[in-house]
C-alpha cells in the first residue's frame, strides 16, 4: 500500500467507526458528537477521491478500500441505529442487500477480467440520501421541527430506500454482462 493522503483519509474513516459507535451508544446522550464524527467521517469519502484524482494517487488500495470502508461506514450506523429502535429494520436490510449485490457485481466483473464501474449518478444520490438519513436521525430532527421534523425524517427515508433500489437496479442494467460470461 502506497502511504499518501487520500490512503490516509480511508483508514481514518474506518477509525472513526468504532469512536462514533462509543459516542453513539454512550449513555450521556452524545450523539451530536457521534454526529460530528459521521459527518467528518462522511466527508473524507468526498476528499480522499479528490485529492486522489487531482494528484494523481490513485492506487489499488484506494480502489478497494474506499467502497468498502463507505459501506462500513453507514452500514455500522444502520445496524446501531436499528438496535436502538431509531430506523426499521426492513430500511437497513434493503440497504445491506444493495451493498452485498454490488459488491458481488464488482467483484464478478474483475474476476472476468472486466472493468469496475464508476459510480453512477444513482449511487451518489444514494450516497448522499443515506448520509442525510443518517445524520437526520442523529439530530432527532423531532425535537428541531416537532411533528414536521418526523415528517421530514420520513420523507427521507422513503427518498433514501427508492434511490437505494433504483441504483441496484441501475447498476444491474450495467453489469449485466457479467451474468452473460458465466
Amino acid at each position: 500500500m502506497k502511504i499518501n493522503l487520500p490512503n490516509l483519509l480511508i483508514i481514518f474513516r474506518i477509525i472513526c467507526i468504532p469512536l462514533f459507535l462509543v459516542f453513539y451508544f454512550n449513555e450521556a446522550g452524545q450523539t451530536f458528537v457521534a454526529l460530528i464524527i459521521f459527518l467528518t467521517a462522511a466527508f473524507t469519502d468526498f476528499l480522499d477521491g479528490y485529492l486522489a484524482r487531482k494528484w494523481n494517487t490513485v492506487s489499488n488500495f484506494g480502489k478497494l478500500m474506499d467502497p468498502l470502508a463507505d459501506k462500513l461506514l453507514v452500514c455500522s450506523a444502520l445496524v446501531a441505529m436499528t438496535y436502538n429502535r431509531d430506523i426499521a429494520a426492513w430500511v437497513v436490510i434493503i440497504i445491506i442487500c444493495r451493498e452485498f449485490w454490488i459488491t458481488a457485481l464488482r467483484q464478478l466483473a474483475l474476476e472476468q477480467g472486466k472493468q469496475v464501474m464508476a459510480a453512477s449518478i444513482w449511487g451518489k444520490l444514494k450516497t448522499v440520501l443515506q448520509i442525510a438519513m443518517v445524520s437526520a436521525i442523529l439530530l432527532n430532527i423531532d425535537l428541531w421541527f416537532g411533528g414536521a421534523g418526523f415528517f421530514i425524517a420520513q420523507i427521507l427515508v422513503y427518498f433514501t430506500v427508492a434511490a437505494t433500489v433504483i441504483s441496484a437496479i441501475d447498476y444491474t442494467k450495467d453489469y449485466r454482462t457479467v451474468f452473460k460470461s458465466e
